[in-house]
């Protein structure tokens, strides 16, 4: 039973010829991902551009929203969620504050520091772009049966577990 082919196999495929000293192996691995990486990317865009947002924003919007009601972070947890730098988070805040997706409001436990708060409007545009997302990425695993998602999941998980120690 021959496999269907793609564009890794014909690259793979080429090098093997070029260069037979090297073993590919992790070509046919890593090469997918960072295919499928970019495929997930438009996908992703896609659904945030139809709840008019940009990747940064839905960043930030989601850590809020995953957090639970009352949907509010600290800067520092926020940073701690999104890994950018301290200058950044201020400057994203500034312009989600700008849009009225989020708001600013002294934190009652300590009036020196403040919280960010998801607005209506922003709480509106996450889960709209939550639905989407869940939607697109579906669609992108649909040749999967849910056995074939399930260990999917726990190898990529496994490998994740070993970049992130």
């Amino acid at each position: 039973m021959s496999r269907a082919n793609d564009e890794v196999d014909r690259i793979v495929d080429a090098w093997e010829n070029q260069r037979p000293d090297l073993d590919f192996a992790p070509l046919q691995v890593l090469s997918r991902v960072d295919r499928l990486s970019r495929l997930l990317d438009r996908a992703r865009r896609t659904a945030f551009r139809r709840s008019e947002l940009e990747p940064w924003e839905w960043d930030v919007l989601s850590a809020l929203r995953r957090a639970g009601e009352p949907y509010r972070l600290s800067p520092k947890q926020l940073l701690q969620q999104t890994l950018v730098s301290s200058g950044t988070m201020t400057n994203r805040i500034d312009r989600l504050v700008a849009r009225r997706l989020v708001r600013r409001e002294s934190d009652p436990a300590d009036r020196r520091s403040i919280n960010v708060i998801l607005s209506d409007d922003g709480r509106v545009r996450v889960d709209a772009a939550i639905t989407r997302l869940v939607d697109a990425e579906a669609a992108l695993l649909a040749t999967l049966s849910a056995g074939e998602r399930e260990r999917l999941a726990g190898l990529l998980r496994k490998l994740s577990l070993g970049f992130d120690s």
